[in-house]
């Protein structure tokens, strides 16, 4: 087991410079056609961070590990407004955008109640799953939210950030190699995080919901918290809104058409707390005189899922 362990660390060490190299790449490449800062972290940036989520759900939906699936998008998602919005508040006050406070985050909590739904098949009661007929709406979904956002990148004043221009050869080979570390590193993290779980005695869920969600949520940890220590807010939030709206409505989507995916309704609490997470972020940029996750608002947050890990992990204990 030891040997597994190891391996899992590996691959998360694989996602990580994967995402990494494959940002660098494609935002050099966004900015050299002068994207703004917003929709740079809501599109390429949210995309590539959540590229080792994308690449976890592909090998477990090919695999059939459902639960699997579903822990690492929710526990990715909570990972994403909890704990990394909650470091990154803790750092630097996030002030946001009118856009993102009024549309991005809403779109955000509107597509969180959709899976709600879709994903218990309106029962909530019975085990469901969320079929490809389903999946298929939500990429349809998925392609009207980045139209929004390029045709929000027409009305944006275009801010420089300190995004280094790189060549273009560079760009392509930065691409390339993340792309090929994304590959790997996902192989190796399911396949060793299931055989560790059985191995433990630990459920699948568990494991997808901590460990798994944890490990894919790395480049967007490191993004954000780079970027608050940056002063540059709209890559932080825009990550964490963009990849949360990406995890669902591509990433959920894809899983989905690949094999339906079996549902267990004890994952409707994790959806309950992303809905209420969601809904406290947007309260707190829309009240108050500046649309600003506060310091203390950071903490709140933070505190609170690192409370709910403890209890889920001593629950199965």
């Amino acid at each position: 087991m030891v040997i597994q362990i190891l391996l899992v660390v590996v691959g998360f060490a694989c996602l990580v410079f994967g995402a990494n190299w494959l940002v660098d790449g494609a935002s050099s490449l966004a900015k050299k056609y002068n994207v703004s800062d917003l929709a740079i972290g809501l599109t390429i940036v949210a995309f590539g961070t959540s590229a080792p989520e994308l690449v976890v759900n592909i090998v477990g939906s090919i695999k059939g590990y459902s639960d699997i699936v579903v822990g690492n998008i929710l526990g990715s998602n909570n990972f994403n407004l909890y704990i990394i919005l909650g470091i990154s508040g803790l750092i630097l006050p996030i002030t946001v955008q009118s856009s993102t406070a009024w549309k991005e985050i809403p779109i955000s909590l509107l597509v969180a109640v959709l899976m709600l739904f879709f994903i218990n098949d309106f029962s909530f009661s019975e085990p469901t799953s969320l079929s490809r007929m389903e999946g298929f709406f939500m990429l349809v979904l998925f392609v009207l939210f980045l139209y929004y956002v390029f045709r929000q990148m027409k009305n944006e004043q275009n801010i420089q950030s300190n995004i280094v221009l790189k060549s273009t050869p560079k760009i392509w080979g930065l691409i390339a190699i993340g792309l090929a570390g994304l590959i790997i590193g996902g192989q190796l993290v399911v396949t060793n995080a299931v055989n560790v779980a059985n191995s433990l005695g630990v459920s699948e869920k568990i494991i997808g919901l901590t460990i798994v969600a944890a490990g894919t949520s790395l480049p967007e940890l490191v993004t954000s918290v780079v970027a608050a220590t940056k002063k540059n807010s709209d890559i932080a939030i825009g990550n964490v809104v963009g990849s949360n709206i990406f995890n669902i409505l591509l990433i959920l989507a894809i899983s989905s058409i690949i094999a339906p995916i079996d549902y267990n309704p004890k994952f409707n609490l994790d959806i309950y707390i992303l809905i209420g997470g969601t809904i406290f972020l947007l309260v707190a940029m829309v009240t108050g005189k500046r649309r600003k996750l506060d310091r203390w608002e950071a903490a709140l947050l933070l505190a609170f899922y690192i409370a709910y890990t403890v209890y889920l992990v001593m629950k199965e204990i």
